[in-house]
């Protein structure tokens, strides 16, 4: 079926893609802290590496948005369960709602940078209350705390997904070893029936037997006294016309 579903090579390139663009969201975020300027060449660089690779990862998204949307109407008739595609749909929710946060950031910075400038240029001074919760690219403890615990829920869902994976083959396995055990115990009882037919035939081929033995000995009997009689009896005529002679 994987070979057949369009859906599962094109999760590999998104999921593929994803891992090279967190990188590089994660490189951007450094150098935009450190860089005075919007105008910086190091942070335009930057910021057009991850968009061309965001335009990329848009694209496939797309793709499985399509597929998802068509399957969703009848799974059954493309061989899918429920549970599958609810997981492609959840799939495809995270990764856009990442792929939304990094674009929004992206603007944040063009925002902050263009604030940063003016302040730069003379239109106005700092708060100095600006200074104590915040960072070099505008964003607090709590941005990055709030980044962190993210990708720590992401880890434990990731991590959650192969639990249920486990508990999913673990089941399997048990349901066939109950099938085994049933199916062994059906032919534990065939193998008694046959074992009590075949006690029974053989109980009556014994006897069968006997029978036969007792009527051969029985014929052989008749067959020996009939004999004895029929030799007197030529005898006793032999001795009767020597007399007679």
């Amino acid at each position: 079926m994987d070979h057949a579903d369009p859906f599962i090579q094109v999760q590999a390139d998104v999921l593929s893609t994803l891992g090279t663009t967190r990188p590089l969201f994660s490189s951007y975020l450094r150098i935009r802290s450190l860089a005075k300027s919007p105008s910086n060449p190091e942070l335009q660089q930057a910021r057009s590496e991850l968009e061309t690779t965001l335009t990329d990862l848009t694209a496939d998204l797309d793709d499985l948005v399509e597929s998802v949307r068509a399957v969703e109407q009848d799974p059954y008739r493309f061989g899918l369960e429920i549970e599958e595609v609810s997981r492609r749909r959840k799939l495809v929710d995270d990764v856009g709602n990442e792929i939304e946060e990094m674009r929004a950031e992206l603007v944040k910075v063009i925002t902050h940078a263009d604030h940063a400038d003016a302040r730069a240029t003379g239109s106005g001074l700092p708060n100095p209350a600006d200074f104590d919760d915040h960072d070099a690219d505008g964003h607090g403890d709590d941005y990055y705390a709030e980044m962190e615990q993210q990708r720590q829920m992401e880890l434990m869902h990731e991590q959650d997904e192969q639990l249920d994976g486990v508990f999913r083959t673990v089941g399997n396995l048990r349901q066939q070893a109950d099938d085994m055990g049933r199916e062994l115990e059906e032919q534990a009882v065939m193998i008694g029936e046959i074992d009590t037919l075949a006690d029974r035939v053989g109980g009556k081929l014994q006897n069968g037997m006997s029978r036969l033995k007792h009527i051969i000995r029985k014929n052989e009997d008749t067959m020996s006294s009939f004999c004895i009689g029929l030799l007197i009896f030529v005898l006793v005529l032999l001795l009767i016309l020597v007399i007679a002679l």
